[in-house]
């Protein structure tokens, strides 16, 4: 299916070429003006804003090893994937009609026979500074979220944020969002959807988000960012996947359609249990802080969440997680990151030669409270993880990346007694 869309789209881009070639000369257009950049994709607009698209993408090619926890019997696997393989239309009609069209062909977030898109909207800008969206988009919910996976530090982003993982995935569902600014400093989102799970009549369950960002300093290496974060669920009457999992930073573990480590691969489970009866469970909440400091090439953010899962049935117990973060960077070539107002953006090269190079640290600390998952009832279990590794920006479009990451449990192990386990994952990617 996928080498039909590619076959598809190259046959379409070879047609275009040679019409260019054969029909080469002056373009008149009945309205505005058009202007065509192709710096960082393809770009067309009229001159004076009312049409406009433009067509990019992202690849992102990682390999990782791993070993002990991180497998079944504790012996070094590996895997070779597509982290993401987007193709990204985005455009403007009428001046204040906006849509997004992003395709992901990776598989690693979809299937292993399809892809998935991860957005598909229409935003309203007429009553600037407020966007109203519709469609298919991830809520809201954390800076690193926010970030875009062109340019988070780290390859893969927090654990905590396994924690919550339906707080900020659209999960093929559809929603709403207002999201806008005032002044220089605020920024805020608020969103409702209708997500692909439904209760025992069919209803689809309902999701809640709201984030606020207040940054009185927010210039390209000069930031101070906080922000708030809330969603709510409501599961009654749903039944439902309720284990709270996490890789601990090793995608390769599992990759959700891309080459893994099979069944040989391990992933945390720290709290709840696969197919949850409908009526089990209520009310799914989650609230998260997010903090950010940026001076020159120096930045440190952090996060923390926390979660209450609270049960509908005296069978089962409320089970409740918290997480955070830390994360310190530096530029060693002296760029500052990119930032703007609620997220953190690209780190662009001064020298074409040498590019950028940023070094980076990162801890995530998770557990979840849950007497019937562990090895000892009485306790969390608990997960650490240290991320440790380099980033180097070789231009606008190619990033090259690798980190070495070392996890400890507490209160649980693999089938052959690891309770630790380390890693290394590198990453080529190409933007245009």
């Amino acid at each position: 299916m996928i080498r039909k869309h590619f076959a598809g789209f190259a046959a379409s881009a070879l047609a275009l070429a040679v019409s260019a070639q054969a029909f080469a000369g002056t373009v008149t257009t009945d309205g505005a003006d058009i202007v065509i950049k192709t710096k960082g994709g393809l770009e067309v607009a009229t001159t004076d804003k009312q049409f406009g698209f433009k067509i990019g993408g992202r690849l992102q090619a990682d390999y990782s090893t791993f070993d002990e926890f991180y497998t079944v019997n504790g012996e070094r696997a590996d895997a070779a994937y597509f982290r993401r393989a987007f193709l990204e239309i985005s455009g403007v009609a009428f001046t204040d009609w906006a849509y997004v069209i992003n395709y992901d062909f990776s598989h690693n977030a979809g299937s292993s026979e399809d892809g998935y898109f991860d957005e598909a909207s229409i935003a309203y800008n007429g009553f600037k500074p407020l966007s109203i969206k519709v469609g298919r988009f991830d809520p809201e919910f954390g800076l690193e979220k926010a970030t875009s996976s062109k340019w988070v530090t780290a390859q893969e982003r927090n654990a905590a944020y396994d924690l919550v993982d339906w707080t900020n995935s659209h999960q093929n569902g559809m929603g709403i969002q207002a999201l806008g600014t005032a002044g220089d400093s605020l920024y805020g989102s608020v969103s409702l959807s209708a997500k692909d799970q439904n209760d025992v009549d069919g209803e689809s369950v309902k999701q809640f988000n709201v984030r606020g960002v207040f940054a009185p300093m927010h210039e390209a290496g000069n930031v101070l960012h906080l922000g708030v974060n809330y969603a709510q669920r409501d599961l009654s009457d749903t039944a439902f996947d309720g284990r709270i999992r996490s890789r601990l930073g090793m995608r390769g573990v599992s990759t959700s359609g891309g080459n893994d480590a099979g069944t040989n691969g391990n992933r945390l489970l720290l709290g709840g249990a696969n197919n949850l009866p409908a009526g089990s469970y209520d009310d799914d909440s989650a609230w998260g802080l997010e903090a950010a400091w940026a001076m020159g090439p120096f930045s440190i953010q952090g996060e923390y969440i926390k979660r209450d899962l609270e049960a509908d049935d005296d069978a089962f117990e409320d089970i409740k997680a918290k997480g955070y973060y830390a994360q310190v960077a530096y530029t060693l070539t002296g760029e500052a990151r990119g930032y703007k107002l609620g997220k953190f953006d690209a780190i662009k090269p001064e020298n074409k030669q040498t590019g950028a190079w940023e070094v980076f640290y990162r801890y995530d600390n998770i557990s979840v409270e849950d007497d019937t998952v562990g090895i000892d009832g009485s306790k969390d279990v608990e997960g650490k993880v240290h991320n440790l590794g380099v980033n180097w920006y070789v231009n606008e479009a190619v990033k090259l990346s690798g980190a070495y990451v070392k996890a400890k449990v507490d209160n649980q192990e693999n089938a052959n007694g690891d309770d630790s386990g380390d890693g290394f994952v590198v990453r080529a990617q190409y933007v245009f």
